[in-house]
């Protein structure tokens, strides 16, 4: 699986690197788990976002480059299909059309004279379709190389198999248990991935580079890459034992000071993890933003200029305040390669600076166009591409592994009645979500298992009635578009609780309560029933508990199925651990769906079990 790199551009944008020894000895410095963002003050929304920092560079000394962005990936080599097709209409993604239009964009800022450089802010692996799943991410790592990524932050996902798979991935080599597709080896990620507060325990050194530096028409950029410090909480605990994550905040700005000790003062953060927009009816703006990224960003040093984010899976260009109260570019290209971000720079060659700088989000567009301007279709949410819109050194990869997997992908496993959306209720529940919960009870029947819960956030894609990526017929199922929905290969776990702990886990649900920074409304399996009222403090919105009808026991046992990331106590369920006798059902999860759909036609979950008062 060699690629060598092949683009002509290679030489204009030149690499800077750092002295080993500065880098090293600033690594040891200790970082305090704490959070030290403050809170951000008021800022007005630009769109497309444009923020002036310093006066323009005189004639003779401004400098111009350009960033081409995008996050959370998670291995989108077929464009998607449903709900998920379209952003704001436009038809968007998959490998070969987000190939095409980075190449585009690219040709043309160096047709502008501008540098370019292509940056992600992580997730680009992990979470994926089969055709990539099925060898270990290779062929996403494999496309973002021949596409031109330069550099990118790691993501949580980018631990979903471990920090030794992870190296991999940037290195190179065989897998360890299945060797190499094809024999033909795996060179590893032509990008670099960036890791600053991911730090080894016993070297307390990052385990990857944490930054990079470009030389753009002439200034030192330098990019600092991170994950989200509450990764721990939301990958499975077995791969991540040796590392920490360390504060957003505090390592930002401790390898931003070692940049600009080394000269380096125009800085660029890539950091998975982001917010959202109020409005989403512009892919550039930034109306009635929140999350959790404004106070970091209000926490930055004056060097970074741009913040590049994800995790949230939102499109939005702002102009956010940092910790000075000078405005910070901070943008998000959606998910799945559906956007590209066009970031300009403006710079001072003299003070090395940013002068001001300028984002907007472009669509990934895929479709044909009818003679009135409506969308080409051949079902529903199933959009006709274009072929002129796919790069075809892209595509000539992707199709390899297409067609690699298809006889796994395209057997037809089940079917469905009508679409199921994995959209959550005004109650947190979803349709696929029932459906998911109820294939884990009868797949753990022979446990005893009385209910089962579901994560929402394993829960990847809907299943769509008519799309037919084997030629099937509306309404069956592959197993491709099976491992679509649950593509992380987990354990089905049966344990026992008590019906005091079962109310703990639920209770665990809602942000703020014990760590939790989101709420997350577990999915149930038919026969389990309670409400809640998110209005009451925090540990007592849980009421009605019940197992097909009969109120559930504080003081009685009940064997309770979840894949092994939430019985491990991923995304913060830490009282599901307390879960006694853990029998493990053969397979994974996505068998147990897979069984379930075989027992079809399946029709949508009625999302009727969870109740919210308030």
């Amino acid at each position: 699986m060699n690629h060598p790199r092949s683009r002509g551009w290679a030489g204009k944008v030149r690499h800077l690197a750092l002295p080993a020894l500065a880098l090293a000895v600033v690594a040891t410095i200790p970082l305090s788990s704490g959070s030290s963002a403050s809170s951000a003050p008021a800022w007005t929304p630009l769109s497309p976002v444009s923020v002036n920092m310093a006066a323009a560079a005189p004639a003779g000394h401004a400098a111009y480059g350009n960033l081409l962005a995008f996050n959370d990936f998670h291995g989108a080599i077929d464009a998607p299909t449903g709900s998920g097709a379209a952003v704001l209409g436009t038809p968007a993604g998959g490998v070969e059309y987000l190939a095409h239009w980075v190449k585009k964009l690219r040709a043309e800022g160096e047709a502008a004279g501008q540098d370019v450089v292509t940056v992600g802010a992580g997730d680009m692996i992990g979470a994926t379709p089969l055709v990539s799943a099925a060898f270990h991410d290779e062929p996403t790592i494999e496309l973002l190389s021949e596409l031109g990524l330069d550099v990118t932050s790691v993501g949580n996902h980018e631990f979903d198999e471990g920090v030794t798979e992870l190296k991999r991935m940037q290195h190179g080599g065989c897998h360890p248990v299945d060797g190499c597709f094809a024999g033909d080896g795996f060179d590893g990620a032509a990008f670099q991935y960036l890791a600053a507060n991911v730090t080894d325990k016993r070297t307390k050194l990052p385990i990857l580079p944490p930054v990079d530096v470009k030389i753009i028409d002439g200034v030192p950029v330098g990019f600092i890459g991170m994950t989200l410090e509450g990764t721990p909480g939301i990958v499975n605990p077995a791969g991540i034992t040796t590392v920490d994550f360390r504060d957003e905040v505090e390592t930002a700005n401790l390898w931003s000071s070692l940049l600009r000790l080394l000269g380096v003062k125009a800085q660029v953060l890539l950091l998975h993890e982001g917010g959202q927009q109020g409005a989403t009816g512009n892919i550039s703006t930034c109306d009635g933003f929140t999350g959790v990224i404004s106070p970091i960003v209000a926490g930055l040093r004056d060097e970074i200029g741009v913040v590049v984010s994800g995790h949230t899976h939102r499109f939005y260009s702002c102009s956010l305040p940092n910790k000075s109260g000078k405005p910070v570019v901070v943008t998000s290209a959606g998910t799945n390669g559906q956007l590209v971000t066009d970031i300009t720079l403006n710079m001072d060659r003299r003070s090395r600076t940013f002068t001001s700088i300028e984002a907007h989000n472009v669509v990934v567009e895929n479709g044909v166009r009818n003679a009135d301007g409506t969308w080409q279709t051949t079902a529903p949410g199933v959009f006709v591409r274009n072929p002129a819109l796919a790069d075809p050194a892209a595509k000539a990869i992707a199709d390899k592994y297409r067609t690699a997997v298809a006889p796994l992908a395209n057997r037809v496993v089940g079917s469905v009645t009508a679409d199921i959306v994995r959209d959550a209720q005004p109650s947190g529940e979803s349709p696929l979500g029932d459906v998911i919960a109820d294939a884990q009870l009868a797949w753990t029947a022979s446990a005893g298992a009385q209910l089962a819960l579901m994560n929402p956030g394993g829960i990847r894609a809907a299943i769509t009635y008519a799309n037919s990526p084997g030629g099937e017929a509306p309404g069956q199922v592959t197993y491709g578009e099976a491992f679509t929905v649950q593509p992380f290969n987990n354990l089905v776990v049966t344990a026992s609780l008590t019906g005091a702990q079962l109310d703990a886990v639920l209770e665990q649900q809602f942000a703020g309560h014990a760590g939790q920074n989101t709420t997350k409304i577990l999915q149930v399996s038919a026969g389990f029933t309670y409400s809640y009222d998110s209005t009451l403090p925090l540990g007592s919105r849980v009421s009605d508990l019940k197992l097909n009808g009969t109120p559930i026991d504080p003081a009685a046992s009940y064997k309770v199925t979840t894949n092994d990331f939430l019985a491990n106590g991923g995304d913060n369920f830490t009282a599901l651990t307390a879960g006694t006798g853990r029998v493990y059902a053969p397979g994974f999860d996505v068998d147990a769906l897979v069984a379930h759909l075989a027992t079809g036609p399946i029709t949508p979950g009625p999302a009727n079990r969870i109740t919210k008062l308030g």
